[in-house]
C-alpha cells in the first residue's frame, strides 16, 4: 500500500455512489480500482481504494490478484506495458482481460529483463517489477 493511495473502509448504510460522492470520483472508477464487478454489492468492512496515488498507476493489487486469474481491464493494460517493453509471449489474440499462461509467460520476460532469475522470474507479478511496469489505470468516460 501507498502512502498517495487513499483508502476508505465500508460502513454501514455506504453505497458506492455514496463513496464516490464523498471522494469526488465515479462509481466506475471505484469498480475498476477495486475489483468490484457489482456495483450494488459491496461488504461492510471492506477497504477501497477511493483516490490513486498521484503517479498515475495502478498500485500492485497483491499476487493473490494474479493467481486468482482475474478478468480486469488491468490485465489488458498490464499487456499493452509488456508489448511495449519488448517482453511479449503473446499469441494473436493475447493481451485480453483475463489473466492466463501468456500473461504469465511476457511477465516473465519482463522479469528477466529486469534481471530477476529463477523463481524470482516465474511470471507472477511482484511489487518491484509491478511498479517498474508502470500500468495506468483504466479511465472511464
Amino acid at each position: 500500500m501507498r502512502v498517495e493511495d487513499t483508502f476508505y473502509v465500508v460502513v454501514t448504510g455506504d453505497t458506492l455512489f455514496k463513496i464516490a460522492t464523498r471522494f469526488n470520483t465515479t462509481v466506475e472508477q471505484l469498480q475498476a480500482w477495486n475489483h468490484i464487478p457489482d456495483p450494488n454489492h459491496i461488504e461492510v468492512g471492506q477497504q477501497l481504494l477511493v483516490a490513486k496515488s498521484p503517479s498515475g498507476f495502478v498500485p500492485f493489487p497483491g499476487a493473490a490478484w494474479f493467481k486468482a486469474k482475474p478478468n480486469h481491464p488491468i490485465i489488458s493494460l498490464m499487456a499493452v506495458r509488456l508489448v511495449e517493453e519488448g517482453c511479449s509471449a503473446y499469441g494473436p489474440n493475447g493481451g485480453q482481460t483475463q489473466w492466463d499462461d501468456e500473461d504469465r509467460r511476457s511477465y516473465s520476460l519482463w522479469q528477466q529483463k529486469l534481471g530477476f532469475k529463477g523463481d524470482d522470474a516465474d511470471g507472477w507479478p511482484g511489487e518491484k517489477s509491478w511498479d517498474k511496469l508502470q500500468v495506468p489505470f483504466p479511465q472511464f468516460e
